[in-house]
Formats: C-alpha cells, structure tokens, sequence
C-alpha cells in the first residue's frame, strides 16, 4: 500500500512584501473569497516603509497615462476608490486639484496634448492662460496651464496600514525572504532570515525593489529589471507661497514627472523629486551603496542603453542632485519667489524602474504569471493611487491559480 503524504500549508495564499500593493491584494482575496487564509511576508519592521511611504501623497488623477493602459484605467478608478476608502475609514486626505504649468513655448504642445489624453480618459480638465493661473496659484508663472480637478492627497503610509488591519491576513513583520522552494505539485514554500519555512498553496510577489529578485527565485523569468532610480526631495521653509499641487509640462519620453510643488495633508510643501540612479535598490542617499546590487545593476544590458540614449537628460538630473543651487533654478520656473534658502532637504524616495533588456522603460504596470505565482513586475507610480484596483486584478489572478491547486 502506498502512503499519499498530505502537505501541511500555512496558508492558501503567501504574499510577499508589505507595501500598499501586497496588502491591497490580501485585502481583496479575503473580500473576493472569505475564509482565504492569506499570509503576508514584510521584511521591515512595520509597512509601507519604502515607496510607499516615501513618496509625496498625491493621488494622481490620471491625466498623464495613455487611454486604454493600464495605468490610465487603474488611476482613475483608483483615485475615485482611494478617497471613498480615505472617507470610510477616516484617513487624512483632500481632493486639492492641481495645476500643470508650461513655462517655454516648446512646451505648449505637450500641454495641449495632455488636454486631450485627459478628456480620452475621462477626467475633467480646465484650460487657463497666463493670467488665470494666478486664481489658483498668485505666485506661480507660466505661459499657459491646466487645471484638473481631480487630483489629490493623503497619507498612503496610513491607507496601507488600514488596508493591513481590514484585510485580516496573517502580517509577518521581520520577514525576509531568502529562499522560495516552487513545485508544481506542492505549492510553494519560502524561507526567511531566521530560519521559518511557510508554505503556500499560491505565491503572490509584491516585492517592489526586489519584485524580479523574488521572481527568479521563484524559477520564473521576469524578462526584465529593477533599475533603482532615486528621487530627492526638499521641504518649502515657505510653504505659504504654495497653496496646492504645480506641476511642470512632463517630458513624454520619461516615466517621471519633473520637480513638482506638493502640499501635503500636514500643511508642509513638498518640492521634487529628481530622478537619480541609485547605488543600491535602498540607497537613499549617495552614501548608501551595495556593491551586489549595484553590479547587477551594471551587468544588465538595459542600463547601459538607458545612459547612451538618455544621457543629456540624465546628466541635468545628476546636476541637481549634487548642485542645490541648480535645483533652484528648476524650482524658480514655476515659482520665481523661491530661493535657494527656501529648499530644507528631507527624506529621499527609490522609485523601482523596470526596464527591459533592449533599454526600454516598462511605462505601464506589469503583471506576468508562473505556475502557482502571480508576480508584480512594475507598479511604480501612480500605483498607490491605482493601489486597490490593481489588488483586485492580482487577486482576481491569485483565485484562478488557487483553484487549480
């Protein structure tokens, strides 16, 4: 007689990481399916401890996202989603609107364009001359501007910690995984630092920074990297001259959107971020440097395309890292009262880039599939903003592949 060995499992669904998109999709599997035992591996102390949290708070309307991606169509649901839920549970936000500001005259195509793509995706968009922007904004300049109503803020570190608690799911804080152990016909076991071994019946990968790290332990290929690019920020000494959220005309080559003025929920202005490589997927700051993780990074053939395709632009962003008076200037072409002395330095963001082998930078979010794994691959953002719908797609996924089991 042969002996059938039954597998113990921890849980139906392991999830790793803790950020917002992990949690939103722990959220959503015990909402879909109820009695779902769910599991969530945080290597941090607590969560929402790096994009998540360090990130300006603004929920992105979605104004800037091509129609029919996933990013327009999950940022603006989302934005709807992330106030109503900001409502529900009493969590400090405000729909504020913002302004987008064309400073030169080569930018006013651009500007007219997102008047266009916004109207594609449904949001309401304003168009103002140059005297009307004082109604919003009595001392930002620009040549031309629109306004979108939408736009706004709150704190993303106290949705995720909301979302943690309504989820019901099992949080493992001082997680972190260093092995993951898939078979087809067993499920998937993971270990951490300090030895624990949990076994799922279906991984779901949040990992953010090290979403492709976790992806190739799992077995799968992600066909892709994470290329760490760090944003710094400064806090306006006179947020005063601020009353809400000023954008710059974005360049549509790049996923980033330029320095921006930021009035968060606590009062306090928020000026950048620039966009630096990084010399860790952590590295918050020129002295933070993993010679590992840097090598991968090198070793990777999209990077070294990136920087020959785009090294002018790199290298004014490179400028202003170093150079604070330089940083100034960019601020100034928005709002000429700023000065130097204006800009107190504060907490740096790592935004996780993916970006193809041939040097492509995904700009849409990407969610790919293996046996019994479901892996997020690029959720950089708006993907706070778009954090529930997208939870709800990663659960709609990790269900289907728990069936199966």
């Amino acid at each position: 007689m042969v002996r059938v060995r039954t597998i113990a499992y921890d849980c139906d669904v392991l999830v790793i990481g803790g950020g917002i998109v992990g949690l939103s999709a722990a959220y959503a599997i015990t909402r879909a399916a109820p009695g779902t035992r769910v599991t969530v591996l945080e290597k941090e102390a607590g969560p929402a401890r790096h994009q998540t949290g360090r990130n300006s708070g603004v929920i992105h309307s979605g104004v800037y996202y091509r129609p029919g991606s996933l990013k327009a169509r999950y940022a603006v649901r989302g934005a709807a989603e992330m106030v109503k839920f900001c409502a529900e549970y009493d969590i400090a936000h405000a729909v504020t609107g913002k302004l987008i500001v064309a400073t030169e005259r080569s930018e006013l195509p651009r500007l007219h364009a997102l008047v266009q793509r916004g109207r594609e995706n449904g949001i309401p968009v304003r168009e103002l001359v140059a005297a009307q922007i004082t109604e919003y904004e009595p001392e930002v300049r620009g040549l031309a501007a629109i306004h979108v109503g939408t736009t706004g803020v709150c704190d993303f570190g106290a949705v995720a910690r909301q979302l943690a608690e309504a989820s019901g799911a099992d949080i493992r804080y001082g997680a972190e995984v260093l092995h993951v152990d898939r078979r087809p016909e067993r499920g998937v076991a993971v270990r951490t630092a300090d030895g624990t071994v949990v076994r799922g019946r279906v991984l779901v990968n949040c990992a953010g920074l090290y979403c492709d790290e976790v992806a190739r332990m799992t077995g799968d290929d992600p066909g892709m990297r994470i290329i760490p690019f760090r944003g710094e920020y400064y806090e306006l000494a006179r947020p005063e001259l601020v009353r809400g959220l000023v954008y710059p005309v974005p360049d549509p080559a790049f996923p980033f959107l330029g320095v921006h003025l930021t009035r968060g929920i606590d009062g306090g202005v928020h000026v950048g971020p620039n966009a630096v490589p990084a010399l860790a997927r952590e590295g918050y700051g020129w002295g933070v440097v993993r010679p590992r993780e840097l090598a991968r990074t090198l070793a990777w053939p999209g990077a070294w395309r990136i920087a020959g395709r785009h090294w002018r632009y790199g290298g004014g962003e490179l400028w202003r890292s170093v150079s604070k008076a330089a940083f100034a200037r960019a601020v100034r072409r928005l709002l000429p009262a700023a000065t130097e002395q204006d800009l107190v330095p504060t907490a740096a963001g790592v935004r996780a880039q993916a970006v193809l082998r041939d040097g492509t930078l995904v700009d849409d979010f990407l969610i790919r599939e293996g046996a019994r794994a479901v892996h997020v691959l690029n959720a950089p953002s708006p993907a706070a903003t778009a954090s529930l719908p997208i939870g709800r797609e990663v659960a709609r996924r990790a269900l289907i592949a728990l069936s199966r089991t």
